[in-house]
C-alpha cells in the first residue's frame, strides 16, 4: 500500500512540473508543427507555466523595456513626491501645533496678568502703562488667532498668575 502511494505521488507530482512547463512550437523544413517543452531556434511559446496577471491575454506579447523602465521610474518619481508632500503636511502641522500652544499660553497668562513687564538691559523689571499692556495683550490674541483659528476662553475664576515678561524681540508699537 505503502509503495502505491508513493508511486502515485511520483506521478502526480511529475505531472504538475509537466502542466507548469513552457510548450513551444516550431515548424520544420517540411511545414510539420513540433511541440516541446525545451526551446528550438525559430520556436515560439504557445503555453507558459508562468501566471499572467488579469487581462494580460488581450496584451502583445513583446514589449518596450524601455518605456517599461521609463514607466516605473515615473511611478517611483510620483511616488516619492507623495510621500514627501505627506511629510512636510505633518510637520507643517506640529509646527502649527506648536506655536498655536505657545501663543495660547502667552495670551492667557497676558489676558489673566494684572502686570506686564520687560527686562532692560541692566536686568531690572520696567513694568508696561496700562495702554502698552493693553496693546499687547490685543497682539496676544491676534497672534493666536493666526496660529489657531480661534482664541480659547478664558477662566477670570482662576487664581491670577504672577507678572509676565514681554520677550526682548516683541515691538509692542504694532
Amino acid at each position: 500500500m505503502l509503495r502505491f502511494v508513493s508511486i502515485a505521488a511520483l506521478i502526480v507530482a511529475g505531472a504538475i512540473a509537466t502542466a507548469q512547463a513552457d510548450v513551444y512550437r516550431w515548424v520544420d523544413e517540411h511545414g510539420q508543427p513540433h511541440y516541446s517543452d525545451q526551446w528550438v531556434p525559430g520556436s515560439e511559446v504557445i503555453k507558459t507555466g508562468k501566471g499572467r496577471p488579469p487581462g494580460a491575454e488581450n496584451a502583445p506579447r513583446s514589449f518596450d523595456q524601455k518605456s517599461l523602465s521609463a514607466s516605473n521610474q515615473r511611478v517611483d518619481a510620483q511616488l516619492s513626491e507623495e510621500a514627501n508632500a505627506k511629510a512636510t503636511q505633518q510637520d507643517v502641522a506640529k509646527t502649527r501645533d506648536k506655536q498655536c500652544k505657545a501663543m495660547t499660553a502667552r495670551y492667557l497668562s497676558a489676558v489673566q496678568s494684572r502686570h506686564i513687564y520687560k527686562t532692560s538691559a541692566d536686568g531690572t523689571r520696567e513694568f508696561l502703562a496700562d495702554p502698552d499692556a493693553d496693546a499687547y495683550r490685543a497682539q496676544a490674541r491676534k497672534d493666536v488667532q493666526d496660529a489657531c483659528g480661534s482664541v480659547p476662553e478664558v477662566n477670570f475664576d482662576a487664581p491670577a498668575p504672577p507678572p509676565v515678561p514681554v520677550a526682548q524681540s516683541e515691538d509692542l508699537d504694532k
